[in-house]
């Protein structure tokens, strides 16, 4: 069974920075990409970022490029998103998102496997 635990979300004040993490377990990690995905209660899920199976190509959302840097680490099987400068609309539940491919994704239906998610609150 595959399993995403994401972590490192919490409160932080506008410039701030997080970084959260993602633990897969379940599957060889190392072959599919990985994703972030957000999501605002009452909006659609978001896309953030994605990582190919050997750590690109990468893919982010024009809203973050530039604050935030997706890496993974395989023999870890863990994923990250560190996120700087943040701003109070990235406030959202980060959702950590396992690949059905090898190569990075925007669209959400190129996801199979989803975490519970981590919220982050960026408010001053």
């Amino acid at each position: 069974q595959v399993q995403l635990v994401e972590s490192g979300g919490g409160l932080v004040q506008p410039g701030g920075s997080l970084r959260l993490s993602c633990a897969a377990s379940g599957r060889t990690f190392s072959d599919y990409a990985m994703g972030w995905f957000r999501q605002v209660p009452g909006k659609e899920r978001e896309f953030v970022a994605a990582i190919s199976w050997r750590g690109a190509p990468l893919l982010y959302a024009d809203s973050v490029k530039g604050r935030f840097t997706i890496s993974r680490d395989n023999a870890e099987n863990t994923v990250y998103l560190q996120m700087n400068t943040l701003k109070p609309e990235d406030t959202a539940v980060y959702l950590c998102a396992g690949g059905m491919y090898s190569l990075a994704s925007t669209r959400d239906h190129n996801y199979r496997y989803w975490g519970q998610g981590t919220q982050v609150t960026v408010s001053s």
